[in-house]
């Protein structure tokens, strides 16, 4: 079978590798639409186990299951997570899936940008679910994102009405605002570098589009009543990002640091001052099975659409291109991949 090999950002190539085989309880999936993630193009993350072949938001049709799988046929069209807790350790048991042993080492074999890919037992056990006839393979790929945002909003117990800044306003911020946009929201602002995707904020429920700048903290406070941001969402890992985190943030408020710094940035905080202001700093990665399953509803009752952020749909001979486009941050939001063109 075909696959998009990961050497680099600059350097993804079409080789062939084997189709994988199944076993008890696995199921291989007919890959339809692989997203590109922002973590697949973090290159000091990725580059150290290169070559390899990514893609995690995967959604696709069984082709074949193996024995003792139940739930699943043959043709059923499903979306399945790569990232899958044991639901029995210390940590799950106490709400924090995210940080299970199991879940960091569960995986697809070889990764969703391929024709086929194989789903552990434990994948198709704990992390594949139907996809409604109503929602689209390319919108299937937008449930992990979408079930990230979920886990981000109940782990920093977000409340209704609050006001929300979103630093960073990529696919991860788009998704906070239009889910946030959903949800009873206060005041919902969005800040970047970038005027194409201070305009994707706006479509996406933006009440602010502002340029990050030095100004960002006395412009939130002129469009809030004289208040900062209730909660920042750090939705990009720019080091000074963070310190304008900690600078818009409001009295009692809460940072929630969706996308971190690379390992060894070292980034200097007013801790005395967001000591003294009761601030936060609350962190959340991936999604449990149960995020998962708000996200999927929550696209199939279109209470959050999300294909009007899918900018680009590649072949997988494209793979490179789609890479080099989300590396560079230009104007995209997510870009699919479509193995089987």
């Amino acid at each position: 079978m075909r696959v998009a090999m990961y050497y680099n950002n600059r350097d993804v190539r079409l080789e062939e590798k084997p189709r994988p085989r199944v076993g008890a309880g696995e199921v291989l999936l007919r890959v339809r639409a692989s997203g590109i993630c922002g973590s697949d193009v973090m290159e000091w993350y990725r580059i150290k186990r290169a070559p390899l072949v990514l893609g995690h938001e995967v959604a696709g049709e069984v082709a074949e299951v193996g024995t003792g799988v139940e739930g699943f046929r043959v043709g059923d069209r499903v979306v399945a997570t790569h990232h899958v807790p044991c639901n029995t350790c210390r940590y799950c048991l106490a709400g924090h899936h995210s940080v299970c042993d199991t879940l960091r080492s569960t995986h697809f074999d070889p990764g969703g940008f391929a024709e086929y890919v194989r789903v552990p037992a434990v994948n198709v056990e704990r992390g594949m679910f139907l996809l409604p006839d109503e929602v689209s393979y390319e919108e299937g790929t937008l449930v992990e994102p979408l079930g990230c945002v979920v886990r981000s909003r109940r782990v920093a117990r977000v409340r209704p009405g609050a006001s929300m800044l979103v630093i960073g306003s990529g696919v991860s911020g788009i998704l906070q605002l239009k889910l946030a946009a959903a949800s009873a929201p206060g005041l919902l602002m969005a800040c970047d570098i970038s005027p194409y995707r201070l305009e994707m904020a706006r479509r996406a429920g933006g009440d602010l589009a502002l340029p990050a700048d030095d100004d960002l903290p006395q412009r939130i406070r002129e469009a809030n009543g004289g208040r900062l941001a209730e909660v920042v969402v750090l939705c990009t890992a720019a080091p000074q990002a963070l310190r304008q985190a900690a600078a818009c943030v409001d009295r009692g408020g809460t940072i929630v640091l969706y996308i971190a710094p690379k390992p060894g940035d070292e980034i200097p905080l007013p801790l005395w001052q967001l000591y003294y202001d009761g601030v936060s700093i609350v962190s959340s990665y991936a999604a449990a099975p149960a995020d998962m399953r708000i996200a999927l509803d929550l696209i199939h009752r279109r209470r959050v659409r999300v294909d009007d952020i899918i900018t680009h749909r590649l072949g997988l001979a494209e793979t490179g291109v789609g890479f080099r486009l989300v590396d560079e941050a230009g104007e995209s939001l997510k870009v699919v991949i479509d193995p089987q063109r």
